[in-house]
């Protein structure tokens, strides 16, 4: 009897399974729901930088890349650059900024037949490579004492009920004011590509007021920090001489390059490394620079 009512509840469940599926847009002949997200990128004026975007089909049991459809890449109202994505729903739209500052950009969906207009947004820095530019790890922002050490990725969990840290967006403003640029660090394990938590914390920073800079998606990986900053100072990038962290690895990779390093807030005794500044609170940051 048992055998029986389970096999029962299978047939219900796989006749239930298929008439949802026969309900959603693509088995109705419709244009398929979808998302599309931007990342940031980093260049200097008259370099061309290649801005990442990425085309995701949502269906009902997961979501999938949907490929060879068209993007526009939209500046200051004008499309400058068109890209097709790949078979990962991915494309890199060339793009060669004049001036420097950071240019917000916007990748939508071309004229498609089976897809509906869709659109996202992202930052385009546009730096000198003289200019001096400071890392901030994204969890020295958020206000959240009780994480356990050591802190996990904070990019794929950036809720809006998350607060940030007391006086945090007024003293990065000063300090971005007239003297730094400024790169947000979000770590991101579980996700490679990086989209959803660029997104994530793009939003976030918007939100709490935070100063407008590129937002950087480490991969996975011990060493993924020190890696990116290796290639950012082999790209040019020498002036990135200072990180502000609240983890002892984002410290320690600093460091290791005879960089400065600030952790804020005042780490357990112990927990900080020993040529590491430390500031109590964000009041304090400017004093250790």
């Amino acid at each position: 009897m048992r055998a029986k009512i389970h096999i029962l509840r299978r047939t219900w469940f796989l006749s239930l399974l298929i008439t949802c599926l026969s309900m959603c847009p693509a088995a109705a002949g419709e244009k398929a729901a979808t998302t599309l997200s931007v990342k940031d990128n980093l260049t200097s004026p008259n370099q061309s930088a290649a801005i990442e975007a990425r085309l995701v089909a949502k269906g009902l049991l997961m979501s999938a890349g949907l490929g060879g459809e068209p993007l526009e890449l939209v500046v200051d109202g004008k499309v400058v650059a068109t890209a097709m994505t790949g078979g990962d729903g991915k494309a890199f739209l060339a793009y060669t900024p004049k001036a420097q500052g950071v240019v917000p950009v916007q990748v939508r969906v071309g004229s498609s037949p089976r897809v509906p207009p869709a659109e996202g947004q992202a930052n385009l820095a546009v730096w000198e490579r003289r200019n001096p530019i400071v890392a901030i790890e994204m969890a020295a922002l958020i206000d959240e004492p009780s994480l356990p050490s050591p802190l996990p990725a904070i990019g794929l969990k950036l809720e809006s009920e998350r607060k940030p840290m007391p006086d945090a967006a007024t003293e990065l403003g000063k300090l971005t004011q007239f003297y730094y640029r400024v790169i947000y660090v979000v770590a991101s394990p579980a996700e490679a590509d990086g989209f959803h938590a660029s997104t994530q914390a793009r939003e976030w920073l918007k939100t709490h007021k935070f100063p407008t800079g590129y937002v950087l998606v480490l991969p996975p990986g011990e060493n993924a920090l020190g890696t990116k900053i290796d290639e950012l100072h082999a790209a040019g990038w020498k002036t990135i001489k200072t990180g502000i962290g609240r983890t002892k690895a984002f410290a320690e990779a600093f460091l290791q390059r005879r960089l400065e390093a600030v952790i804020v807030p005042e780490p357990a005794k112990g927990e900080a490394p020993r040529k590491a500044k430390v500031a109590k609170q964000w009041k304090e940051v400017r004093k250790k620079l």
